[in-house]
């Protein structure tokens, strides 16, 4: 089945990178979300990251001006149900992904393919709650989606591979490239990122270092675009806590405990960037 109209549930950070390159490429792409204003928000950061793309010669005036026509937004999902393709890029939590997958189950065609953003929730989990699990996959993206080339592209226990190809090549549409990896908790990069990052929190709450010294470690030593604080504070501390707690529940193994810092941190409502607080402040 070609697919033509791609729908994206989520406006946020990932959801909204995701719509921006599968505008981008071509596809018309149905944007959902639960508050307009969510939307307004999603639409602006695109119009602003295309004109990034703009003024370093990426794409043209013209292409910037057709990639924003081919973006629709809605507040109901039952408006996905034209879709060819939908992916999903909700909070990452295994209730409110479940949920949005068996809502999908019912409004898209038995043969659209259903994917998850997820960084970390098990596929196999959530195709479970579905009547389609052959056609469920996971298609996780990486912050900045327009810039970062890779896409994990996660297989279930039920994945057909059939789903697999179909999704495989989709990312080599949107200029990806696409890594295979099985169902496990964290797949491949966040079950290694994420205990170097917690890690990296234990030193800050030890005593063993400042957050700038940690971070400048990395940078000099390892040759690390930015350190792990920053990089933490950049993709939120919610969603670090949320993905260790998903590893220790995965795994059952006590070296992937949260560190105390980071619930604390979380506690408070600094999770990074986002909040303007986290191990810095923005």
């Amino acid at each position: 089945m070609p697919i033509e109209r791609v729908g994206v549930i989520g406006a946020g950070t990932m959801g909204n990178g995701i719509a921006h390159v599968f505008a981008r490429s071509g596809y018309r792409v149905t944007l959902c979300d639960v508050e307009q204003r969510f939307l307004d928000r999603g639409l602006e950061t695109i119009g602003k990251n295309l004109d990034r793309e703009l003024a370093k010669g990426k794409i043209t005036a013209g292409d910037k001006a057709a990639a924003l026509k081919r973006i629709v937004t809605v507040l109901e999902r039952a408006e996905l149900a034209t879709c060819d393709f939908v992916i999903e890029a909700a909070t990452e939590k295994f209730e409110i992904k479940a949920e949005i997958f068996r809502d999908l189950d019912q409004i898209c065609r038995p043969e659209v393919i259903l994917a998850s953003n997820t960084s970390s929730i098990s596929i196999t989990r959530l195709a479970a709650v579905t009547r389609r699990p052959a056609k469920i996959i996971g298609m996780h993206f990486f912050n900045p989606v327009p810039v970062m080339k890779l896409a994990e592209v996660i297989r279930g226990l039920a994945t057909s591979q059939e789903t697999y190809a179909t999704v495989r090549d989709l990312a080599l549409q949107l200029d990806k490239t696409p890594i295979e990896v099985n169902d496990a908790p964290g797949f491949v990069s966040n079950r290694v990122l994420m205990p170097l990052l917690n890690e990296a929190m234990y030193a800050v709450m030890e005593g063993v270092a400042t957050p700038e010294a940690v971070d400048e470690v990395f940078k000099l030593g390892m040759a690390h675009p930015m350190g792990p604080l920053t990089l933490a504070d950049f993709i939120g501390l919610d969603v670090c806590l949320d993905i260790m707690r998903v590893l220790q529940d995965g795994l059952g193994d006590p070296k992937y405990r949260p560190c105390p810092l980071l619930i604390k941190m979380v506690d408070a409502g600094w999770l990074g960037k986002k909040s303007g607080r986290g191990f810095y402040k923005y």
